[in-house]
């Protein structure tokens, strides 16, 4: 297994993945914020497709965040994995969503300022993320892409969890995923630099790009 030196080589190498669909009408590309906006910003270049994001906040167990019994995505999708759900009280849900769906709301505003709402209609919507741990943030885009009017839906990440990237395969059209490695951890484990990105960098992606 190899590491990235950082999102930008992350996305240089799954650009190489994606080279069938240059010249394709309709392609957009969705950064999921905010890890995955660096990482799509080139391959939107590559592509020479339009850049935008999606925003959507995963559901974490309240004494482990990182470990996700859910996401939430703009258009009211919300997506549960009972089984892990299962482990929480009614009102240990509610609060956690309470909270994520403020911050959901709060970027949504920050980024679409001054643009149009997100239209996914007739197009062919590729989701890039830096990495699956589980997949329930990307398997929410996935159904916010398809209520947002997407004909096709390609998830695409660097790297990436067997399982996640299986259950991902049953969700959306096509699954590209760099690395599957055997024995995955983090995402943060296979890359040298990954620093959380900001919200001015995000922003800064989209400008750079519109």
């Amino acid at each position: 297994m190899t590491s990235y030196r950082d999102r930008t080589e992350a996305g240089r190498t799954l650009a190489d993945r994606l080279t069938a669909l240059i010249g394709e009408p309709d392609v957009v590309v969705l950064g999921l914020v905010r890890g995955g906006v660096p990482v799509a910003r080139v391959v939107a270049e590559r592509l020479g497709a339009p850049l935008d994001v999606l925003v959507v906040r995963k559901l974490g167990m309240p004494w482990a965040p990182e470990v996700a019994f859910g996401a939430l995505g703009p258009a009211g999708v919300r997506v549960v994995n009972d089984m892990v759900a299962g482990q929480l009280s009614h009102d240990d849900i509610t609060d956690v969503q309470r909270r994520e769906q403020a911050e959901l709301d709060r970027r949504e505003q920050l980024y679409r300022a001054g643009r149009p709402a997100l239209s996914l209609a007739g197009c062919t919507a590729v989701i890039v993320d830096d990495g699956l741990a589980t997949g329930a943030t990307a398997r929410a885009a996935v159904q916010v892409a398809r209520r947002l009017g997407a004909r096709r839906v390609v998830v695409a990440v660097p790297v990436g969890a067997q399982e996640a990237y299986e259950m991902l395969a049953a969700e959306a059209d096509q699954v590209i995923c760099a690395q599957r490695p055997p024995a995955f951890t983090a995402v943060g484990a296979y890359y040298d630099d990954f620093h959380e990105v900001s919200d001015d960098e995000v922003t800064e992606a989209l400008t750079a790009t519109a």
